[in-house]
């Protein structure tokens, strides 16, 4: 496989990360100056307020608006503070948390937990990290459980052990790696975690990272000490630093950068962090922009696109909720020389692949139910949900995936850090206010026949006027305008049809006036006059 991580920063308000595989966009990061970033990042902060409902805190951590912290994401640390609570060995011995990267271990939550009230107070100081930025209104999410990444290892200060990354499957490779970690010697007390990008590197490798993660906790405590809270402790590394750091493997030929600074950026953390791999980043100075040349901005463009067509044929359509993705295949074209359950199977097997690129690429979270077409055997129900998980395993976004339902549908749960791309990148529409449908001229003409019905029984109403979209206005008063003549008669009014330019097709605003000319109010939204 060919791979390049392309880097596109010449813009000063985007910077975008792509890594593509035989042409194919497979990965995408895009990072606005707009926007605030605080994932990774480290606070001090205070409690400003206690929900006993809700069982959580909310926590001013020095950037204008608060987080959310629940009793799940408190370490055990701090239930010493409840005045009532008994402690459980197993809720020292096995501490860990939620985590933003499926990379590491999960190694479990205490099951014995006081209520938050008894753990925290209004004024109390509590260190925590950002796991999921803030959407729409929701504040972002807080945990106590730190984490810091470095390239091989992970720092989890309270974990209190030595792991292995879950994806790292072959035992000899583990015990060689649990062993290599036990002659670095950690400091007891601290808990390290082996990533997937440690486990071909050397005793030394994995001892400069270790140094490296010690030297930056040592620099957090002295912080954490020193300075009143709310402030910020430690900040993530920039997207280029941090997309390198995480998302770089042997597979990736060239890392091209486009942007002397973020090129300098870039050498000097790998010839610092990954020297064998230093020769591998190219500065691009081309004209023809970056993204062009390799044919990604086609491919971003078509990540929203509800429908997205596979190869032979066929198609999936992805229609986002707020908290739930419907995902649907459709056969099309597509068909095989073989029997209707061997096209299903083969389109089925197709359409995994393609799922689980477009559910990395437009950051989809929450619930994801999958539709494929029906299968009548159980093999081949297996071979796709195998497909489907394993297409999955380059996303380091925490995911759980279900067995195929009775009604053919595969369940799974995204864990998402971050808003994604749809939400990021694009606003409700105005017309259908994000319901991607608008009403039909029909519905408008009955909509404006109601309200003019409603206006005429005012008595004081001398003339109506209608105000809405030139396509409305033309469908009434060459469709309407024998009922409006009837309606005129019956009042004694006069009704006037407007069509008002460069409007959206909803627009519908009724005024009232009497013989004197003067506006009455008429709230046309709730459907009844109000006399001033």
């Amino acid at each position: 496989m060919s791979q390049k991580m392309l880097v596109n920063a010449r813009l000063e308000e985007e910077l975008r990360i792509a890594v593509v595989e035989n042409d194919a966009l497979e990965e995408l990061y895009v990072e606005r100056t707009t926007n605030d970033n605080y994932v990774g990042n480290i606070y001090k902060g205070v409690v400003v307020n206690i929900e006993q409902s809700l069982q959580a805190v909310f926590v001013d951590f020095g950037v204008g608006h608060n987080g959310f912290l629940h009793i799940s994401d408190v370490e055990p640390h701090y239930f010493k503070q409840a005045p009532n609570f008994v402690p459980h060995e197993e809720d020292y011995r096995r501490p860990g948390g939620r985590h933003n990267d499926d990379d590491y271990v999960d190694s479990g939550r205490p099951r014995h937990k006081p209520p938050i009230q008894d753990i925290f107070q209004r004024g109390d100081e509590v260190l925590v990290q950002v796991i999921k930025e803030g959407i729409g209104t929701k504040g972002p999410t807080l945990s106590t459980y730190i984490s810091i990444p470095g390239r091989y290892l992970v720092l989890m200060p309270h974990l209190g052990r030595v792991g292995v990354s879950r994806k790292i499957a072959d035992e000899s490779v583990r015990r060689k790696l649990r062993s290599l970690m036990a002659d670095l010697k950690p400091p007891e007390g601290l808990g390290f975690i082996v990533r997937t990008a440690g486990s071909d590197r050397t005793r030394k490798e994995l001892a400069y990272d270790l140094a490296y993660l010690m030297r930056l906790w040592r620099s957090i405590v002295r912080r954490v000490k020193n300075l009143p809270g709310p402030v910020g402790i430690y900040e993530e590394s920039d997207v280029v630093i941090r997309t390198i750091r995480d998302a770089f493997t042997s597979n990736v030929d060239e890392i091209i950068v486009d942007e002397k600074g973020a090129f300098e950026r870039a050498s000097e953390f790998l010839r610092v962090i990954m020297p064998r791999y230093a020769d591998r980043i190219k500065y691009y100075s081309g004209r023809e922009p970056l993204f062009t040349k390799y044919n990604v901005d086609s491919e971003i463009a078509k990540i929203n696109y509800r429908t997205v067509p596979l190869c032979d044929g066929g198609s999936i359509v992805i229609d986002q909720a707020e908290a739930l993705v419907a995902i649907d295949v459709n056969s099309g074209s597509f068909r095989t020389n073989e029997s209707p359950e061997e096209t299903a199977f083969q389109l089925n097997l197709r359409a995994a692949k393609e799922i689980a690129r477009q559910i990395r690429l437009r950051d989809l979270g929450g619930v994801i139910v999958n539709d494929f077409i029906d299968m009548n055997s159980e093999q081949h129900r297996r071979a796709v949900e195998r497909t489907l998980r394993d297409a999955m395993k380059r996303d380091r976004s925490k995911t759980r995936i279900l067995r195929t339902s009775p009604f053919g549908l595969i369940e799974m749960t995204r864990q998402r850090v971050r808003p994604g791309v749809r939400r990021s990148g694009y606003r409700e529409c105005p017309c259908c206010r994000g319901g991607g449908a608008i009403k039909s001229l029909e519905t408008m003409t009955l909509d404006v026949m109601r309200l003019v019905t409603l206006a005429v029984q005012e008595p004081r109403v001398s003339r109506v006027v209608v105000n809405v979209s030139e396509e409305v206005a033309d469908f009434i008063n060459n469709k309407k305008r024998q009922q409006l003549a009837q309606l005129e008669g019956d009042g004694a009014i006069a009704v006037v049809v407007k069509p008002t330019p460069n409007v959206w097709p909803e627009t519908l605003v009724v005024e009232l006036f009497d013989e004197n000319g003067k506006k009455i109010n008429f709230d046309s939204e709730r459907g009844h006059n109000h006399k001033k």
